[in-house]
């Protein structure tokens, strides 16, 4: 190695560059998403995340029951397994109310970060994986974005409906069947 070259190399280490493995994901999938949008429309790069969330979905959903020793889900575990999976990705979700028809849930900070701005079609991956889990473990699931970072708002409220009553059947969502 030159001498230039090796005392250039602290010099550019220790410069104030916002990157690190998580800002780059996070950067690339927000870049994806944008693309998706702007090339196919919001529906449409929904759709494509949306599978991208069912695949993952399945995958958490495999690892929770695995961890613990369990076939199916009941509803607590669903609600707590919803809240420990966005905390273990960095967002802060939380249950402000649950009962055998929903589980709503509230959100102070998104997993994607401020890369999630503007980009609505993330929102699926939390819809599929949500839905997933519920529909899996519970035989139906709804999820019904109610308020989302992505869009603006302040915070996010996922409604997840557990039954398909007739409030849950009129509500703007996605819905999950057991498969």
């Amino acid at each position: 190695m030159s001498d230039s070259l090796r005392h250039s190399l602290p010099v550019i280490e220790s410069l104030p560059i916002p990157l690190e493995r998580d800002v780059f994901l996070r950067s690339l999938i927000r870049e994806l998403s944008g693309t998706l949008q702007d090339v196919v429309g919001l529906d449409e790069a929904a759709g494509f995340i949306s599978i991208v969330g069912q695949r993952v979905g399945d995958q958490i959903n495999d690892d929770y029951r695995s961890a613990l020793q369990v076939n199916q889900l009941d509803r607590q575990q669903v609600a707590d397994v919803l809240v420990d999976l966005k905390r273990r990705i960095q967002g802060d979700f939380y249950v402000v109310e649950q009962d055998d028809e929903k589980i709503v849930l509230k959100n102070r900070a998104c997993p994607f970060g401020e890369k999630v701005i503007g980009r609505p079609s993330l929102c699926m991956m939390t819809s599929n994986v949500f839905g997933v889990i519920a529909a899996e473990n519970l035989g139906y699931a709804k999820v019904v974005i109610e308020e989302a970072i992505a869009r603006g708002d302040r915070g996010c409220t996922i409604v997840v409906h557990l039954r398909p009553t007739e409030t849950a059947l009129a509500a703007d969502g996605r819905e999950y069947l057991q498969g």
